[in-house]
């Protein structure tokens, strides 16, 4: 077999990523049809940057997800004789039925680049907006008080959070992963501790809403802790009966760090907003009607945060996946053979002068959805500040 032209490349890899062009074309067409009902998000549609990096996340968002239909390859396989090939070179030792030709390369160890890039995109996606959304759930559970009560609470957990903010963030990040502190079960703890918030986040959230009509509040709150604790035993002790909820160590390992690092930045922006807010009018109006403090902090403060706390997530999602790519090229993410973009991007520098495609291919995909989440968080921040 001859090996493919750059043109042929294209033309293949872009038949390859047909379901997730159909599937663009399709939030794309319903997104502006009802824009105008989609609130902030509709609003998105009307900045041209804020469309840019949308279509560019949610490309890899549905890269992600179409990952098994788009792959050409097994992402861990290894084919004899295409070690360090270049794009486009066709296999060695075919197999019958299979896909013929390595559309980007292969690496040191004749694995196709491009079924891992595709296969990273999930890698990094099920954990970045996971361990974001439990470390924005973290801030704005400690942040809420510490600015609307302020005095000791307030003194106490901003220096808690001052203090884990004063250590660099790599370093930190590093540290936590590391086999020593692993084998310490540092990192257990602390699932078994950040873990919790999530449940008592939702549980403040419909308890305040509700509280004046308790048979739906009881309902609500049982149905929360219910699913809430069954996910808690599975994630963070991995002891879920069923099989539903679980985590491996490294995963573990790697999802509490990210949590843990981002949690002290989001309570000091929940903190900070809150101070401001609690002095506007209708804030004074909840306490005079008699509603109770984690009403007005949960239905009447954070509801007009919302804004800044949606465009800090975004931006949030997108610094975590670097930290998660820097794990990864230092040897801690995952696992030591997984496709994540960092671990890949380790393995091509090895020969980054010889054969540059396998460090470059995961690098301009780390850099892509990176470079998307900055974008549509200008998008959603110049809308906002139309509000």
């Amino acid at each position: 077999m001859e090996p493919l032209s750059w043109l042929e490349i294209l033309a293949a890899m872009a038949g390859r990523f047909l379901p997730v062009w159909v599937a663009l074309v399709v939030t794309f067409a319903l997104s502006l049809t009802f824009k105008r009902r989609l609130g902030l998000y509709g609003k998105l549609f009307d900045s041209p940057v804020g469309m840019i990096g949308f279509g560019i996340v949610m490309f890899w968002v549905f890269m992600a997800i179409f990952a098994d239909l788009i792959v050409t390859m097994d992402p861990l396989a290894q084919f004899s004789g295409s070690k360090n090939a270049v794009p486009g070179s066709p296999l060695k030792t075919p197999v019958e039925g299979a896909y013929t030709h390595l559309l980007l390369g292969a690496d040191h160890v004749a694995r196709d680049v491009f079924s891992r890039m595709v296969m990273g995109a999930r890698e990094v996606l099920k954990i970045a907006p996971a361990a974001t959304l439990f470390a924005f759930m973290v801030g704005i559970t400690l942040g809420l008080p510490a600015g609307y009560l302020s005095g000791k609470l307030d003194t106490g957990l901003s220096f808690l959070a001052n203090l884990v903010l004063a250590f660099p963030v790599i370093l930190l990040f590093y540290l936590l992963v590391t086999p020593e502190i692993v084998q310490t079960g540092i990192p257990t703890y602390f699932a078994a501790f950040l873990f919790l918030f999530p449940i008592v986040f939702l549980v403040l959230l419909i308890n305040s809403r509700f509280f004046t009509n308790p048979m739906q509040r009881n309902l609500y709150v049982g149905g929360v802790l219910l699913v809430g604790i069954w996910a808690y035993s599975g994630l963070a002790f991995n002891i879920d009966p069923l099989g539903v909820w679980s985590m491996g160590p490294n995963m573990l390992n790697v999802f509490v760090s990210v949590v843990f690092v981002n949690s002290p930045g989001v309570f000091r922006i929940v903190r900070g907003m809150v101070m401001d807010i609690k002095t506007r009018d209708y804030v004074a109006a909840g306490q005079t009607r008699g509603e109770g403090a984690w009403y007005i902090m949960l239905w009447e403060i954070l509801p007009n945060a919302r804004g800044p706390l949606i465009v800090d997530f975004c931006l949030r999602i997108g610094y975590t996946t670097i930290l998660l790519g820097t794990l990864g090229f230092f040897g801690l993410g995952v696992s030591p053979e997984s496709p994540d973009w960092g671990s890949t991007i380790d393995d091509g520098r090895k020969l980054l002068s010889i054969v540059p495609h396998p460090a470059l291919v995961p690098a301009f995909a780390l850099m892509s959805l990176v470079l998307g989440l900055n974008l549509l968080a200008d998008g959603l921040r110049e809308e906002s500040l139309k509000d």
